[in-house]
């Protein structure tokens, strides 16, 4: 076989060596040299260099150990931070992606013996955010840069600065209604004295409001004006009747314009989602294999929601207990009439009936059964934003 052959010896460990990947327990953290097999890492560990690396590391072994663990701890928040910014990942995807890298620190010259310490470490110091699931240890980075607590300031102030806004248009809203309302309000009737012409004459009174003059004079005149006194009297109220209807209806056309603005806010919302729905008292499903054929497919009751992502449930058959993360579950459609609860978009909270199910495009129609927009119809309803209440 030739020298220069692509698959010789030589060739093939010169191409591991490149790539920089080699086994672990062949690398010298204190030379900072790998070596290819266990023959040439003894050899190594007893060249003069290494003794020389030996005697200055024992005389101060605390200091090389905190210097490593320091290095180590940067380069991984720094790729934490650069690779994944603030979104919670697994701790394993980080530290493969760290290791890919030949000129790493190995987490054997830290003080953290596994990567489960040190994930530990990270939450007890308030580095990350750090949770644990079925499938492992989850940490997500907590950004206190000052330019970035800046810029979340602002966007604060400005999304505050944009409540005020509305909150200024309600109230001019309003004030615009009352005085619309104080303008059409019925003038107040002007009351004179009451005189009698004739001594002999009997006065009698109406206490019906609005009827009363027009009756009293229809008394001093019944002997002229005979049956079409009352006529007068009905005709008098029917002229009133407009005035009012017509004072009704735009106080109905301004109170449509305030329905209109709750509309467009509710709209707002309706078009804003997140990436969470867990909420305790829903039935889910269990889709994950991974707790094998006992719990997959099966049914449970969320009792308590830990961190928005995770969810203590209690299976419905066997009464176990498990924590599960929400990818590892999934929504439960009753049968139309039965009581569900809305998990997501502006609805979101929200109790409601289900009143039909739309298999071709995979949505529901429900009625709100809680809160102010109680009776409302809400179509076209994604399965995965509902699920059935316990």
């Amino acid at each position: 076989m030739g020298k220069s052959d692509f698959l010789s010896p030589k060739a093939i460990a010169n191409r591991i060596k490149s790539k920089g990947l080699q086994k672990l327990r062949w690398y010298c953290q204190m030379c900072q040299k790998q070596c290819r097999d266990e023959n040439g890492f003894k050899c190594h560990c007893m060249s003069e260099s290494h003794q020389r690396q030996l005697l200055l590391a024992s005389e101060n072994p605390q200091q090389f150990m905190d210097y490593f663990s320091e290095e180590f701890r940067n380069d991984f928040l720094e790729l934490l931070r650069r690779r994944f910014g603030t979104k919670r990942v697994h701790n394993n995807i980080v530290y493969n992606e760290y290791i890919s890298h030949r000129e790493h620190i190995h987490m054997n010259a830290t003080q953290w013996e596994t990567l489960t310490d040190f994930t530990k470490w990270l939450g007890r110091e308030g580095l990350c955010k750090v949770d644990e699931t079925p499938k492992g240890w989850y940490i997500q980075y907590i950004d206190r840069d000052p330019e970035t607590i800046r810029r979340q300031q602002e966007q604060e102030r400005k999304k505050k600065q944009d409540l005020d806004d509305e909150e200024k248009t309600a109230k001019f809203i309003e004030q615009q209604v009352r005085r619309g309302l104080e303008g059409k309000e019925m003038e107040k009737p002007v009351y004179t004295e009451l005189n009698r012409e004739n001594e002999e004459e009997k006065v009698t009174f109406n206490l019906n409001k609005g009827a009363s003059t027009s009756i009293a004079a229809s008394s001093k005149t019944s002997s002229v004006l005979g049956p079409n006194a009352l006529k007068m009297v009905e005709g008098a109220v029917k002229r009133k009747e407009p005035a009012h209807s017509s004072g009704q209806s735009k106080e109905k056309k301004k109170k449509s314009a305030l329905d209109e603005i709750m509309e467009l806010e509710e709209e707002k919302k309706r078009t804003a989602r997140r990436d969470y729905w867990l909420q305790p008292e829903i039935v889910v499903k269990i889709i994950t294999k991974k707790l094998g054929e006992k719990y997959h497919k099966k049914k449970a009751v969320v009792k308590e929601v830990i961190d928005k992502y995770t969810a203590v449930v209690k299976m419905i058959d066997s009464g176990d207990k498990l924590k599960l993360d929400q990818t590892h579950l999934e929504t439960v459609i009753p049968a139309p009439g039965k009581k569900v609860m809305v998990l997501n978009g502006g609805y979101r909270g929200n109790e409601g009936i289900l009143e039909s199910i739309n298999e071709k495009r995979f949505s529901a129609t429900i009625i709100i059964d809680s809160g102010p927009l109680k009776g409302r119809r809400v179509e076209d309803i994604q399965y995965e934003d509902i699920s059935k209440l316990a």
